[in-house]
């Protein structure tokens, strides 16, 4: 599965004024991403806004982001959520074909027991015609998927690798300690990617990443070479603006940059609002810091 090693980018879905679908700010981002060395694409995951775009809307994402990709990179999807039947349902009504893998996030609200997610995410692998990405995302589900879990689902064929965003390194460690050699760990938590990398990670998924992709596919790499010193240099460099990013909302906050930079408006639709304006003023003097603005 060596197409979900390196920087993954959870793609943000930009709006207009009116709250509609900006593709050409979208097409740029793609454009901006792959220039600068990301090596694959999240369409419609949290950071995609997927609970507030309908079916038709995400249809249109994946053909601009598609269309702007051009077979350069891997594409991966997002469906999930806590009724699994509706999720079997979504997985089989909806073109995969283009995708390279599908990313699931662990059933939200229910908290379900572990055998509960054990055997959602096996429903969902039995479902899937492409390869599934488990997606642990406590903060936002509220119910942790334990590595007990993760590693007895790591035994289904169809299921290859955990997108785990528990900001917990232990758990991390313990993933990495016991999984299967073909399953892969990748890191959901941008300040801890590069720790997660070097213990044995391959990879990660990132908000941040697609807002100085330059950077940060460099300290990855970095990082998968097992060049500890140099990566660091990147990671404290970044430091400060991946804090300020999730100091509100995501995406209020990767927008807020992207909206700085010149890509996309900062427009989230409710009921997110956009940053509020001390935060902008932080994430400009950061960029300030970075050089990335004067």
């Amino acid at each position: 599965m060596k197409q979900f090693y390196g920087t993954g980018i959870a793609i943000v879905t930009p709006f207009k004024e009116d709250f509609s679908i900006d593709h050409d700010a979208l097409a740029s981002i793609v454009e901006y991403n792959i220039k600068n060395g990301v090596d694959y694409i999240v369409i419609c995951g949290t950071t995609g806004e997927s609970v507030t775009t309908t079916r038709e809307e995400k249809k249109q994402l994946v053909a601009t982001i598609n269309e702007a990709n051009n077979k350069r990179v891997p594409m991966v999807y997002g469906i999930g959520g806590n009724n699994t039947q509706a999720v079997i349902e979504e997985i089989k009504t909806t073109d995969l074909s283009l995708m390279e893998g599908l990313l699931s996030v662990s059933p939200y609200y229910s908290k379900p027991q572990q055998e509960g997610i054990y055997q959602h995410f096996k429903a969902v692998a039995k479902a899937s015609p492409i390869p599934v990405i488990l997606y642990n995302v406590p903060g936002r589900t509220s119910s942790n998927m334990l590595p007990e879990t993760t590693l007895r689902l790591a035994e289904i064929n169809n299921i290859v690798a955990v997108k785990e965003a528990g900001n917990n390194v232990a758990q991390y460690l313990k993933l990495l300690q016991h999984k299967p050699e073909d399953f892969l760990i990748l890191s959901g938590d941008d300040d801890l990617a590069l720790g997660v990398i070097l213990a044995g990670g391959a990879g990660v998924i990132s908000v941040i990443g697609q807002g100085l992709p330059k950077e940060f596919t460099s300290m990855v790499n970095l990082g998968l070479e097992g060049k500890a010193k140099e990566a660091y240099k990147y990671h404290f460099d970044l430091m400060d603006l991946t804090s300020l990013i999730f100091k509100e909302n995501n995406p209020a906050g990767i927008k807020g940059v992207l909206s700085e930079l010149g890509y996309c408006r900062d427009t989230v639709r409710l009921p997110l609002v956009p940053s509020s304006d001390a935060l902008k003023v932080e994430i400009r003097a950061a960029l300030k810091t970075l050089n990335y603005i004067k």
